[in-house]
């Protein structure tokens, strides 16, 4: 899987944009404030139909500008194809092969990404939203249908949330419509759970020997999952929808007190051990970083395995944060399988053969030249 070519149009500080990339190696150099992340942003956008970086999309489009446009062609299954996602005050479009897709799920996967950027470190030491974002976000790839029960988890999860909070303030006391919303929650939380215990299951098979690779063999590292129900991984969804039903009703005085849902993926997290010590507290910042590579690398493999194509690689930034040996492990692991792009502002420093080999495009102040 690769991309060939990138077109973009009032994204961001790129006015226009026509470039053609290699199918191995990438490198985006430039100073600062350049364009640098913009460039590996729009490939992460035409993947996911969203920045990794602001919720807001506004954001995304040239300033005096009424729209954004991404357009790539991409190379998947030995088939070319295009993409395009248009931005716009009025919305969003994504389309495949030139027809608009109604639904994101039906859009999402198309593209596979990996992206690895500094922010990426605060994987294991950073708030549980990091993890969970992680979590859907590469679930999502491989189960596009996941986007489609966590979109309406987070629809109905609003709305119950709304419920609670004006029966907190008594301005409301509609505990028939609080048990409909309840039972429409449910069903969505105990798929999304019971599918991330299947995603976890696939991620610590890969992260866990990439961990101890990288380790040079003196770390075991375990990933456990941390919900706010008592359940176990091999639960199916009919066990984890009792669970549920039994556990929000027991809680309901509580949360109509609170006025707010108390239990439910929204509020899960996951934890990393490493010698059965909680890495997140007890690791060191060398641990926190092997840790967040291992899960990364893995990634790349798991999704190698769920779709049979290596996904892109970007990494934003990411060389300069890691130590040699970190570095080499991970060069060496996509050397010549995976599309990589690589933002610096300098090669220097970094003596690797994969880069020695890579396409270098130089960026300054929205314009790109090879």
């Amino acid at each position: 899987m690769h991309i060939e070519q990138l077109q973009l149009k009032n994204y961001r500080n790129y006015d226009q944009l026509d470039i053609s990339f290699d199918d191995k190696i990438n490198v985006i150099i430039g100073e600062n404030a350049q364009g640098k992340t913009n460039l590996m942003e729009a490939i992460y956008v035409l993947a996911f139909t969203k920045s990794h970086r602001t919720p807001r999309e506004k954001e995304l489009i040239q300033w005096e500008q009424e729209y954004a446009r991404i357009e790539g062609r991409v190379t998947k299954r030995k088939q070319s194809f295009p993409l395009e996602i248009i931005l716009s005050t009025k919305g969003k479009k994504a389309k495949l092969n030139r027809i608009e897709q109604k639904k994101l799920s039906d859009y999402i996967g198309a593209l596979n990404v990996v992206m690895f950027a500094p922010e990426d470190l605060t994987l294991v030491k950073g708030p549980p939203q990091i993890r969970r974002r992680f979590i859907d976000m590469e679930l999502g790839q491989i189960q596009p249908r996941y986007i489609y029960h966590l979109g309406q988890y987070q629809k109905i999860l609003k709305q119950r949330n709304h419920l609670l909070k004006q029966m907190q303030r008594r301005e409301k006391q509609d505990r028939t419509m609080l048990h409909v919303l309840t039972e429409q929650l449910i069903e969505h939380a105990a798929t999304l759970l019971e599918r991330r215990f299947v995603f976890l299951e696939l991620l610590r098979k890969w992260a866990t020997p990439i961990h101890y690779g990288i380790s040079r063999e003196l770390e075991k590292l375990e990933i456990k999952y941390a919900s706010t129900i008592e359940v176990s991984e091999a639960a199916n969804k009919e066990k984890i929808d009792s669970i549920y039903t039994n556990k929000f009703h027991e809680i309901q005085e509580k949360e109509i007190e609170r006025g707010t849902t108390l239990i439910g993926p929204h509020r899960d997290d996951l934890v990393f051990h490493v010698n059965n010590k909680d890495v997140q507290t007890f690791g060191s910042q060398g641990q926190q970083r092997t840790t967040a590579l291992s899960v990364k690398l893995a990634e790349i493999e798991l999704i190698y395995n769920e779709v049979g194509e290596y996904p892109i690689l970007l990494l934003d930034d990411v060389l300069s944060e890691l130590d040699d040996h970190r570095q080499s492990h991970l060069l060496n692991t996509i050397q010549g399988k995976v599309q990589t792009f690589v933002s610096t502002t300098s090669v220097d420093g970094i003596n690797h053969e994969t880069l020695r080999e890579a396409e270098l495009f130089h960026v300054n102040n929205g314009t790109v030249d090879t």
